[in-house]
């Protein structure tokens, strides 16, 4: 198996900015066909980066780009944007459902539609993009299914933390190793990864923390890699796994982090929320 990302095709939910475009940007430097299927169309001034943005950070580095302005909740987009990236790059050889909505407040108080949200695009976004694609993904080569939700933890402190977005997560994860189950006849991965502290993301810093939070946490090019390294491992042997960042990288030999947090020491950096 080989140990690049060169000519395979990516199709991502979400993308415009942080975690996703980390990880396709890392992907491109391959030389790798990127589809971003995101929302963001205009600059929102709370919020760095636009899809288009997006696409031209990607062909920067080295890949091709193919934003495609849609909505993971509806299906109509991903059927869509599916068919699009078909017919840009032949095919389709890794799903990754990045997409995500996060809001940890406690039942009580947590909106109805802010619930449905959660689950729309997290649960439901990720089973109807990786339903999608899976006809192309078993004529891909080393098809993959990557899931940036965490493992499943059924202590109490995280089930009664934030139970509407724990569940939303944790339906990530279950969506992925069903699928994981579901198609290892077929050659297709499905793996889900999750660091093992806060990345550096502006939901981190705009609903978890603020510059104090941001300044303890790592670089997502830490994600970026650790995805990468998961891409390019046999798709029939390597799946069905909740995977966490570190750990990932660990294994590829690489242990040394400091570059993605420069500056700030390993004891200072702040615990993920669900690890």
């Amino acid at each position: 198996m080989t140990n690049t990302l060169e000519g395979r095709t990516i199709l991502m939910s979400g993308g415009s900015r942080g975690i996703g475009l980390a990880i396709a940007v890392r992907a491109a430097r391959d030389g790798a066909n990127v589809a971003l299927l995101a929302k963001t169309d205009t600059p929102d001034p709370r919020l760095p980066g636009t899809i288009h943005t997006a696409a031209e950070e990607i062909r920067a580095a080295g890949g091709r780009a193919l934003p495609i302005v849609g909505d993971v909740r509806s299906d109509e987009d991903i059927a869509r944007a599916v068919e699009a990236t078909v017919a840009e790059f032949g095919g389709i050889d890794i799903v990754v459902n990045n997409a995500s909505v996060i809001n940890l407040s406690r039942t009580l108080d947590l909106d109805p539609k802010r619930y449905d949200l959660m689950q729309d695009v997290n649960v439901r976004g990720t089973f109807m993009l990786s339903r999608a694609a899976i006809p192309h993904l078993k004529n891909g080569f080393n098809p993959h299914i990557l899931s940036l939700s965490p493992p499943i933890n059924l202590d109490p402190k995280w089930l009664g933390a934030h139970t509407g977005y724990t569940l939303a997560k944790y339906g990530m994860s279950m969506v992925t190793l069903g699928l994981a189950a579901e198609f290892a006849r077929d050659g297709i991965a499905a793996n889900t990864l999750w660091p093992r502290t806060t990345i550096k993301t502006a939901a981190v810093g705009n609903i978890l923390g603020g510059e104090q939070l941001l300044a303890r946490s790592r670089r997502p090019e830490i994600y970026a890699d650790a995805a990468h390294e998961v891409l390019i491992k046999p798709s029939r042997d390597y799946t069905g796994r909740s995977l966490v960042v570190e750990d990932v990288l660990a294994d590829a030999g690489i242990t040394d982090l400091a570059k993605y947090s420069p500056g700030v020491p390993e004891s200072d950096l702040f615990p993920d929320i669900f690890l």
